[in-house]
């Protein structure tokens, strides 16, 4: 009697989430308060759902919520992706805030990483900042800071990445120099390097790596071991990257041994 009392509650919990594993088929994303609502559960017992799913890879975990993994593919709209990881990208740009100083200039490429970098910097105290950037999002986040110079790279804008590209930006980008460049990336290979799925922006990344002192990749750990269409940035350019503890230790120490600074946080 008392086996046949334990095991009823694990067969519901497993019967909602699979319930909950299809409707997330059907619609692409689902919320917290949708599956509370829905099964008439907690919304501590809802976020337990949907972190069990994560876990199994059914759902990727987003605020309030989770977002299918087809629809969380690294072409989905800017906006979307902004829900995704945001504590893990907000632990790695305050990491990478530190690394700047006053009167310094710092480039930050697009991606919801640089925009929650965006944030800090927005936030900080730092002064006298020159900050290039071809994301459109990212400029718009620091037009107002009076702490900083903002100098915008023109070009073709490209409307899922919210970043504008093609040879005019490469052109403009050839002619500066800068202390830092924070580098988003789709991907994160020991072997490769960064990639981005987007042949122009891998381009205009490869200018900003040649035209910065310092290379810090930004990435959470989702990007680890992941190959996309092109290469931004070659292993020996980088000097570290900034990423949160989840990152798979075997593509940790072999970034460490090309001489890399792998910061955790």
């Amino acid at each position: 009697m008392e086996t046949m009392l334990t095991k009823a509650p694990r067969l519901l919990t497993e019967e909602r989430r699979r319930e909950i594993a299809g409707i997330l088929e059907l619609q692409g994303r689902i919320t917290v308060d949708e599956v509370r609502r829905r099964f008439g559960i907690s919304a501590v017992t809802a976020r337990g759902d949907l972190d069990a799913l994560s876990v199994n890879g059914l759902l990727i975990r987003a605020h309030g919520g989770g977002i299918r993994p087809l629809d969380a593919s690294p072409d989905y709209p800017l906006k979307a992706r902004e829900s995704i990881r945001p504590e893990e990208k907000a632990r790695i740009a305050k990491a990478a805030v530190e690394l700047i100083r006053p009167g310094q200039t710092v480039i930050l490429c697009s991606g919801s990483t640089s925009l929650e970098l965006a944030n800090q910097i927005r936030r900080s105290t730092l002064d006298n900042l020159v900050v290039i950037t071809h994301a459109l999002n990212v400029a718009t986040r620091l037009a107002e800071s009076p702490n900083l110079s903002l100098l915008m790279i023109g070009g073709i804008l490209r409307q899922v990445s919210n970043a504008f590209v093609g040879p005019q930006a490469e052109h403009m980008m050839a002619s500066m120099h800068a202390d830092h460049l924070f580098l988003s990336t789709v991907g994160l290979d020991a072997e490769i390097g960064p990639t981005t799925i987007d042949i122009l922006e891998a381009q205009l990344n490869s200018k900003m790596v040649n035209a910065a002192r310092q290379v810090t990749v930004i990435a959470d750990s989702s990007k680890f071991g992941q190959r996309t269409l092109a290469v931004s940035a070659r292993l020996e350019q980088i000097h570290r990257v900034i990423t949160d503890i989840n990152a798979p230790f075997h593509v940790v120490e072999r970034l460490r041994e090309y001489g890399i600074e792998v910061v955790m946080v």
